[in-house]
Formats: C-alpha cells, sequence, structure tokens
C-alpha cells in the first residue's frame, strides 16, 4: 500500500499595513490563518506549512527595533501553545514560523514543528542570514541558527525544514536527506525581482540531489508603507524527481493541497544512488572559509 500523505502550504497577504500597532498586525494575521487553516483541515491535510514570519508582515525591509516586540518564547510563547490547540483539533501535523526570543537581545528566525496530537516535536532556526539592499536587513534582526538541520518524525512523514534564503546553499539540503527528511519545508518571503527565476529552480534541484519532496511557501501582495517590490506567491509542491505537481497563482490568498506519495523516495532512491556515490572524504574545502584556490593565492 503507497504511503499517501495530503499535504498543504498557505499563501497570505497581510491585511493591515507595516503603520499599524503591533498587536493589531499580529491578531489580524492570526486569525486569518486560523480560517485559511479551517480550510485545510476540511481539504483533509495532514501536514502543513504556514509562510516565514507568518504573524506579521516581512518587516525586514527596514531596520527599526520595534519590531524586536514580535519575538515570542518557543515552545512556550502564545502563538506555538495556539497552534498546539490546533493542531491537536484537526490531527494534522503543523510547520509555525515564528519570530523567536531565547533571551533579551537574542532572536532568531524560527520554525516550530507541532505533531498531530498537539506535542511540540522541536524547532528549526534559519542558518542562513541575509542582508541585502534593498530590503532585506535580517541580520539586524536574527542571529544564524545553532541548532543543527533537525529532522522531525511526525505522525504522518519525516518533516525537515529550511527557511527561505537558507535555500540558496545546498550544503543543509543535503544534511535533511542525510538526516532523513521525507518532505522538507521552505517558508519564504521573497519578492519579484533578482531571485524569482531561482524559485522553481532551486528547490527542485534539491528535490533532485536528495531524493525528497519539497514544499516551498512564498507570501503574496505588496506590504506597506514599504517598497521592496511584490510578494509573487507561487507557492508549490514538488516530488523527488523535481516535478512541480501543485502550485498556487501569483497574488492571491491560497491553501494549496497536494498527495505527496512517499514510497516514490524509494523508487527515485534506487534508480539514482547518489547517497550511495557520494564522496565526503573528498568534500573538506566545504568547510573552509575560502577554499584553498584562495588560500594558494
Amino acid at each position: 500500500m503507497s504511503r499517501i500523505v495530503r499535504c498543504g502550504l498557505i499563501q497570505a497577504k497581510t491585511p493591515l499595513d507595516g503603520r499599524q500597532p503591533l498587536a493589531a498586525i499580529k491578531k489580524a494575521m492570526i486569525d486569518k490563518h486560523l480560517k485559511m487553516i479551517e480550510q485545510a483541515a476540511k481539504k483533509n491535510v495532514k501536514i502543513l506549512c504556514l509562510q516565514e514570519l507568518f504573524y506579521g508582515p516581512y518587516f525586514c525591509a527596514e531596520q527599526n527595533v520595534r519590531w524586536y516586540e514580535l519575538t515570542e518564547r518557543v515552545p512556550d510563547g502564545p502563538t506555538t501553545k495556539l497552534m498546539q490547540k490546533i493542531a491537536a483539533k484537526h490531527r494534522m501535523v503543523i510547520v509555525v514560523p515564528v519570530y523567536e526570543e531565547q533571551m533579551p537581545g537574542l532572536y532568531f528566525n524560527t520554525a516550530a514543528v507541532i505533531d498531530a496530537d498537539g506535542k511540540y516535536l522541536g524547532k528549526y532556526r534559519k542558518h542562513h542570514i541575509p542582508h541585502v539592499h534593498p530590503g532585506f536587513w535580517e541580520k539586524f534582526y536574527f542571529t544564524p541558527g545553532d541548532m543543527g538541520y533537525s529532522v522531525f518524525d511526525t505522525k504522518y512523514a519525516r518533516v525537515g525544514v529550511y527557511i527561505c534564503y537558507d535555500r540558496h546553499f545546498p550544503e543543509g539540503a543535503r544534511i535533511l536527506g542525510l538526516n532523513g527528511a521525507e518532505i522538507v519545508f521552505n517558508p519564504s518571503a521573497t519578492v519579484a525581482g533578482l531571485s524569482e527565476y531561482l524559485w522553481e529552480l532551486e528547490q527542485p534541484a534539491h528535490a533532485v540531489a536528495n531524493g525528497y519532496f519539497v514544499g516551498a511557501i512564498n507570501r503574496v501582495g505588496t506590504e506597506k508603507p514599504w517598497s521592496i517590490g511584490e510578494f509573487y506567491g507561487k507557492s508549490y509542491f514538488c516530488n523527488p524527481r523535481g516535478k512541480i505537481i501543485a502550485q498556487a497563482s501569483r497574488d492571491k490568498d491560497e491553501v494549496v493541497v497536494a498527495d505527496l506519495d512517499l514510497d516514490m523516495i524509494t523508487e527515485v532512491r534506487r534508480t539514482w544512488q547518489f547517497f550511495r556515490d557520494r564522496r565526503p572524504e573528498t568534500y573538506e574545502p566545504l568547510t573552509e572559509q575560502t577554499g584553498r584556490a584562495a588560500a594558494a593565492d
């Protein structure tokens, strides 16, 4: 019997702009997502991932200490606790990206993973932190992740998480595969322009190279008062052959749903023996800061 798991992704516009009170912004986004989670439950989704920093706008478009007030503890903060109740209610695994405070002044871009019985399984902290003009000033807000590339044994599948800018780095994507991930979710916030052509290139490549499914999530719309561009949506699932099997529109709130046949992982890996044919003893330069060629100069 095939191991088919129905999975979902939520892409959503921010209903209030960044000039509103933070409490109002957060409540509006959480309320909106609760309704969309209900939609996913009605479609019998078993594993669901929300977008990066889901309960606010992408505030990294500016550098302002005001946004530190959106931080929460994980798992003891109110949003994680709420989503534990929602997960248990729907018997649904939920990946919940939040702005985490470990202690005052130490913040991470984090995703909590909650099992279908509401149990908190752990968290992933974004490793690769961009600081790119215009409007991606993440080093002002986030410390690089320090908890490795964990894979979580959920009720329905082994789930890994990568977050947004991480997707440009194949090293962590490979480690998630070696750690046993069957589905890797990448909640993101990315706008039209420089990297859009990579959106449907890099993550299918990770899926092929590592023989797992990928769920890629992006926001939609333009967030004011900033003008860094339009979040172009196009959230999708791709299979271990790199084929996109379900995809959202460019500009609408949507719950993307796909049935993932996890038995395909074994089928593909028996054809493409990438893990067997790796040569880790030759990869030492990957852990050097500048590489041997630069050192030789």
